[in-house]
């Protein structure tokens, strides 16, 4: 699609469409392109935003969560966008993200794990390397805050109960849940999960620190070592 966007019929304008019916009526593209705001020589903004989405579409998600895939680097080898539209489309990214973990905020509840899973899901699940959380709460199972413990490769994170702990310790928690994930999509939990898991509880046994799951988010889905019985708590009782 060539030529300015002022040149095309008003009821198929991005800006019009929007003011008229909501963006709930625009395209993909269409939203993309009142994003972009320009175009190049020769091409409109909504034309731009299509070259940019088959972009997205050659990451490991397609569409528009393909853009949460795609480097500032990758951004700029596209036609047209320089650094500061690549900027703008990471920081639409992050904005996503963030809008998207606030709104289940309130809702999140610590003995639920289904609840912290969501809670985590589109911070974690378009992540290319694997990150581990640590969420602390007190006496009373009430949410105190988290740490980033490790960022590890596409495969594993590296981390002891030694990390851990020291960030429990300074916030006085009482108990910690263990959230990572898995860049692969599948949240099966692996041999070094299981070990971690199982060294974390056995530490959190001397500090005073209950260990109360561990968490491993996939593509939309999760694991929950307390909802499949697979704490060492659940294998003593």
């Amino acid at each position: 699609m060539n030529g300015r966007i002022k040149e095309l019929p008003k009821e198929t304008r991005p800006y019009e469409k929007c003011e008229a019916h909501g963006p709930g009526v625009l395209t993909d593209s269409e939203l993309l392109a009142v994003i972009l705001r320009t175009g190049t020589r020769g091409e409109n903004s909504i034309s731009l935003a299509d070259r940019i989405l088959q972009k997205a579409d050659s990451s490991s998600h397609k569409g528009l969560a393909g853009l949460l895939h795609l480097s500032l680097r990758e951004f700029k080898d596209v036609p047209g966008i320089g650094r500061v539209k690549a900027i703008q489309l990471k920081c639409i990214g992050e904005l996503s993200r963030r809008i998207a973990t606030q709104a289940v905020r309130p809702s999140l509840s610590m003995d639920r794990p289904d609840s912290i899973a969501c809670f985590y899901m589109e911070r974690l699940r378009h992540e290319d390397q694997e990150h581990l959380y640590c969420m602390m709460l007190d006496i009373r199972a009430h949410f105190l805050g988290e740490a980033m413990i490790s960022r590890g490769t596409a495969n594993a994170t590296l981390i002891t109960p030694r990390e851990i702990f020291i960030e429990a310790l300074k916030m006085r928690a009482m108990g910690i849940v263990l959230v990572h994930n898995h860049p692969s999509g599948d949240p099966s939990p692996s041999l070094s999960d299981r070990d971690i898991t199982r060294r974390v509880y056995e530490a959190g046994r001397l500090v005073g620190i209950e260990l109360l799951d561990h968490i491993i988010i996939g593509d939309q889905r999760y694991y929950s070592f307390k909802e499949e019985n697979s704490l060492p708590t659940a294998k003593e009782q």
